[in-house]
């Protein structure tokens, strides 16, 4: 059972027009810069085995997984199918609306992990999607949802909107943990560009991250 926890109003946006119109014309651009980019591939790097069967979910034409480790699978979900036809990382695909449909077509207890980079901010549903995702990984297995302050304004929720950095963490954590996962581990850093201006200490976007892992009983 999905137990909801955001109200109605938080899941309007500001452009309720369909969300796979938005996404029809791929976008083959870095939505994170390369602080951001490094940090995230560095926490694949320590937290997903090479063993792992991968579930990269709203993702795109770049992974950013380490390129040395090759992993037993990597699936990938998104909305733009040229984009993930694009993604030299991943095995199979399919594109699928999660907020008009939120079942995964995955068979319970499949992967080992699953990846969110950039993706929660745009989930109307997030509470079905949390259900679904602990359905389908296997005891042990953990999911990293990673973010950082930039988004299409136009298509994330209200919640999302008039949330600070610290909100954005907490109302992940608590869809995860209504649904059943145990409490996840949350990371806030700051990142610095590559170069001169990282040199000079300029700040690049900061690194947000939502680490849970689905109870081995």
């Amino acid at each position: 059972m999905v137990v909801q926890i955001l109200r109605e109003l938080d899941r309007r946006k500001l452009d309720a027009s369909d969300d796979g119109l938005f996404y029809a014309a791929p976008r083959f651009v870095q939505h994170l810069d390369a602080g951001f980019r490094a940090r995230l591939t560095q926490l694949y790097r320590q937290r997903i085995p090479a063993c792992a069967d991968v579930l990269d979910l709203m993702t795109s034409w770049v992974s950013h997984l380490p390129e040395e480790i090759t992993y037993q699978s990597v699936i990938g979900h998104g909305l733009n199918a040229e984009e993930l036809q694009a993604n030299p990382r991943l095995d199979r695909v399919w594109v699928q609306n999660l907020n008009t449909n939120q079942a995964l077509p995955l068979e319970s207890a499949s992967v080992d992990a699953v990846l969110i980079t950039a993706g929660w901010q745009y989930l109307q549903q997030p509470e079905a999607i949390a259900a679904e995702l602990l359905r389908i990984l296997r005891p042990g297995g953990q999911l990293i949802v990673a973010f950082s302050n930039r988004m299409f304004a136009q298509k994330a929720p209200q919640i999302w909107l008039e949330g600070s950095d610290q909100d954005h963490l907490e109302i992940v954590a608590r869809v995860l943990v209504a649904q059943g996962w145990p409490q996840p581990e949350l990371l806030a850093e700051p990142t610095r560009p590559p170069g001169p201006l990282g040199w000079l200490g300029g700040q690049g976007d900061p690194f947000l991250a939502v680490i849970a892992c689905k109870s081995l009983a």
